[in-house]
């Protein structure tokens, strides 16, 4: 069975690998093109690129697969497996492959279809997600499944914490599916598409800091966002990022929404709607991410400051 993997971030370097170094006949990946990186805007490949360059599997990389068919066509692959691509493929893609379209997405399908499942499950406080082998359809996410596992979320996790523990998740799912496709056992569960639910791509301006709303959803913006594109607030005109942020207790009620109660060594206490939250690391303008004991020590931050 010759495998095509389709993939772009980081988040998909685990599931090609797990394919790769179990054996499979990956006989190419395709991913996006190249990307301006850093300050010289260097043109940089994708993470999936660099581990199909390195493992010696031949990289395509098309600026819109849907124009690209007969390159595609002409691979010859009997299946293709994504994760995390960043392309709608057309009807005429899906039809290549005689044992189907299949991906990798991170979330408990019909629950999060969409662009952003993973920082959508901390936002909306789920205690667990996972990642579900699906049968790739025109309608987004909407395909039927084949297997789905699943992980909990911890207390205070953030994005990227989640994002490598489903990444391996995701690993061990294709390898499970790929055998399954090989053996051709593809039974699939219909999604209930009644129960289906969306998110958008998360932007910058997703991240702004409401400290009106409860510690809980302050704290889960916070870790939503982390470490990318980072949660942020105002402080005397300029943006400071915030991370890894849980709900606390504090007795000083009398501050106002978005006041410093205190900063110390394990964390900034900002007052919100219902209580506090404490905010463990902390990014000024123009400067690096610093623990709370940085932030201390350079007096950078101190109580009765206000953020918003």
């Amino acid at each position: 069975m010759k495998i095509v993997f389709a993939g772009t971030p980081e988040f998909a370097v685990k599931p090609l690998r797990a394919l790769i170094d179990g054996g499979y006949d990956v006989v190419a990946a395709i991913t996006q093109t190249d990307k301006p990186t850093g300050r010289k805007a260097t043109l940089t490949p994708s993470p999936v690129a660099r581990c199909a360059e390195e493992a010696g599997v031949p990289v395509f990389k098309f600026e819109k697969i849907r124009n690209c068919v007969e390159d595609v066509k002409n691979i010859g692959a009997d299946v293709m497996i994504t994760c995390a691509y960043g392309q709608i493929l057309s009807q005429q893609i899906l039809d290549i492959f005689p044992l189907g379209v299949w991906n990798a997405h991170a979330s408990l399908l019909p629950e999060f279809r969409g662009a952003s499942p993973i920082q959508s499950a901390i936002l909306a406080g789920k205690r667990q997600t996972g990642v579900t082998i699906m049968k790739t359809e025109l309608a987004m996410d909407s395909g039927d499944m084949l297997l789905v596992k699943k992980c909990d979320i911890a207390e205070g996790e953030t994005y990227g914490e989640l994002s490598e523990k489903l990444s391996s998740l995701a690993a061990e799912a294709v390898s499970e599916a790929a055998a399954l496709i090989e053996k051709g056992d593809t039974a699939t569960i219909l999604q209930d598409d009644s129960a289906a639910t969306y998110c958008k791509k998360i932007s910058k301006a997703d991240g702004k800091v409401n400290f009106e709303k409860t510690a809980g959803e302050v704290a889960r913006l916070i870790n939503a966002m982390d470490p990318s594109p980072a949660a942020y607030c105002n402080f005397n005109g300029s943006i400071v990022n915030l991370f890894k942020a849980s709900p606390c207790e504090y007795g000083q009620n009398n501050a106002v929404f978005g006041q410093v109660v205190s900063v110390a060594k394990n964390g900034i206490v900002i007052k919100c709607k219902d209580g506090c939250v404490n905010v463990a690391e902390a990014q000024f303008a123009g400067g690096k991410r610093l623990k709370a004991a940085d932030i201390l020590n350079g007096r950078k931050l101190s109580a009765g400051d206000r953020l918003d």
